[in-house]
């Protein structure tokens, strides 16, 4: 890593994972395998941004919105697989991608495994802004993103959130986030289980 970690893919330890490596990773790693329109590819650090954004309009808790921010953490390291051939690749990978989850969550302060109602806001929210990606950048029409994604609900979106913005840019707002978010984590706020809200945005964001 440019940080000068070096991350053992097989068991990677918490102690080697830095959100700068995650962040300039991110943001260099393209949706879509970059056939995407646009000046720039539209990257992992953008898309990550919009479903933290999704998830917070119903969840306070720090915790569940920087699960939400790091949701594809894994791919700073081993690229943004298509979906397709991740079904091909099988259990090994999903091994991997798994580990290297729970050793980014650990690194933050936040549990290995997250609660399910947590991790079914987290996808609902991937899935709406998969819909959007599809539909306004990868020429899918709404039929079709609607088959693969499900079709979204009323929740507010704006177009421009959705343009790709150069990784430098990326970088940055994926690190200014993560700061705020990892400074109401640091302060403890807030304090009470928040996991069935988190139930309550899994059902509102399809």
């Amino acid at each position: 890593m440019l940080s000068g970690r070096r991350l053992d893919l097989l068991d990677p330890s918490p102690l080697d994972v830095e959100i700068s490596d995650i962040a300039h990773g991110l943001a260099r790693v393209a949706r879509w395998n970059g056939q995407t329109k646009g000046d720039y590819a539209f990257s992992v650090a953008q898309h990550s941004l919009i479903v933290e954004a999704i998830v917070a309009e119903r969840e306070s808790d720090p915790r569940w919105r920087m699960a939400a921010l790091l949701h594809d953490g894994p791919e700073y390291v081993v690229g943004d697989m298509i979906s397709p051939f991740k079904a091909v690749m099988g259990g090994d990978y999903k091994t991997v991608e798994k580990r290297l989850q729970a050793a980014i969550h650990l690194r933050f302060g936040l549990p290995g495994e997250l609660p399910a109602p947590v991790e079914k806001a987290i996808k609902a929210a991937d899935r709406v802004s998969a819909y959007y990606e599809a539909t306004l950048l990868a020429g899918f029409d709404a039929k079709e993103a609607a088959k693969f994604f499900g079709a979204p609900g009323s929740g507010e979106f704006r177009p421009e959130d959705f343009t790709p913005q150069p990784a430098t840019r990326m970088e940055a707002a994926f690190l200014e986030r993560f700061a705020a978010l990892d400074a109401e984590l640091t302060a403890g706020r807030p304090n009470a289980d928040t996991a069935p809200k988190a139930r309550s945005a899994a059902a509102n964001a399809q």
